[in-house]
């Protein structure tokens, strides 16, 4: 699977802009601000139908204007697919595939997988267990169509369920037969959701320690730990006696919107006892995991996605990055930096066919170096 060329109208910083792209490798140079990481985000939206950065649809539209198109073309072996995303100021996102509209944004995430690894993504350790869940929800709902419906019933009842707790509280009124029918949705999909995720995460572990030993030159041990209430025998008994405090809270306070997923290096929390070295390696060490597990499970190489990685990373971390792009261990791959000499030199020296762009204030240029 490979992305073949990329048309951006008033999406974010980029009046217009059509770039033709390597199979392999795409390296975007340029200074900081001029538009390589909104590049990216508009290969994300095409992937997954929504910002890596920007939750807030309107907010990628062009200063000024009212609406953006990101549309590109997908090589899927012998097909050619066909995405476009529109958004509008105050209408519905629209998405097309080979022509035809998509009602339903879910019947399009886990089509094209996608895996992009940035310069914040630090804050999957640093960070609440929101974070995490976050992380480890989007590889499985690329993955797992039943988990992707499962976690949306989900969140529609937690939603419903704390409005009338909310509303229990502030009429000081209590509906025991009214709290039920949530009652029952929350603790079947909470068990459905855990147990997927603890699935999951038997067969992510070991690619994670895997590359995390070859990034790290197997200096110290990493794990996950998958903290989670709702797989135990007592956790329906265990939710029904929590009405009481949800009532004080105005919210629901036991469910899989309560779990984590605790990183630890030596046997401790890497958030407190690792360094930043340590730290970058785990994180890049995930997203890996993340893209094996992908071409694992569903057969294809996912397109790649490094945004400023050179400028994050010592010498022996980027060594150990840049020989794994030189094995063809990655698909078609797309590699952000300000830095247009040390990129060239870096991959000029893999056996690859590579495309570099110049990106100034929003205008995108072949860079023939």
């Amino acid at each position: 699977m490979y992305l073949k060329n990329l048309h951006l109208n008033q999406f974010k910083n980029y009046q217009k802009a059509s770039l033709v792209f390597s199979q392999e490798i795409n390296c975007l140079v340029g200074i900081n601000g001029s538009g390589k990481t909104n590049l990216l985000d508009a290969i994300h939206y095409l992937c997954l139908t929504k910002s890596a950065i920007n939750s807030q649809d309107n907010q990628n539209i062009l200063h000024n204007e009212d609406f953006f198109t990101v549309f590109g073309e997908f090589s899927l072996g012998e097909k050619n697919l066909e995405i476009r995303c529109v958004v509008e100021a105050g209408k519905k996102k629209q998405l097309v595939q080979n022509g035809k509209a998509i009602e339903k944004m879910s019947e399009h995430i886990g089509l094209l997988p996608v895996v992009m690894i940035a310069p914040d993504d630090t804050v999957l350790i640093k960070d609440g267990s929101e974070e995490r869940r976050r992380f480890f929800d989007n590889m499985l709902c690329q993955l797992d169509k039943s988990y992707l419906e499962n976690l949306v019933r989900y969140q529609h009842f937690l939603k419903q369920r704390n409005a009338l707790m909310k509303q229990f509280s502030d009429s000081g009124r209590f509906n025991k037969g009214l709290l039920e029918p949530y009652d029952l949705e929350i603790i079947q999909l909470s068990k459905a959701v855990a147990s997927a995720r603890e699935v999951f995460l038997s067969d992510y572990k070991p690619l994670l320690l895997d590359h995390y030993a070859n990034i790290s030159g197997k200096r110290e041990d990493v794990n996950i730990q998958y903290l989670t209430s709702c797989l135990s025998d007592s956790f329906e008994s265990e939710f029904v006696q929590n009405h009481q405090k949800d009532l004080i809270l105005k919210r629901t306070t036991l469910g899989v919107h309560k779990d984590d997923f605790v990183f630890e290096i030596d046997g401790y929390p890497i958030k407190k006892f690792g360094s930043q070295g340590q730290q970058k390696s785990f994180v890049i060490a995930l997203k890996l995991a993340q893209f094996e597990i992908f071409h694992m499970m569903k057969g294809v190489k996912p397109v790649l996605l490094l945004d400023d990685i050179f400028d994050k990373l010592d010498d022996l971390r980027i060594e150990k990055l840049v020989n794994l792009v030189a094995d063809h261990r990655f698909g078609q791959l797309f590699i952000t930096d300000a830095r247009p000499e040390r990129s060239k030199a870096i991959l000029n020296a893999i056996d690859a066919q590579t495309n570099f762009f110049m990106v100034s204030n929003g205008v995108v240029s072949i860079w023939d170096q």
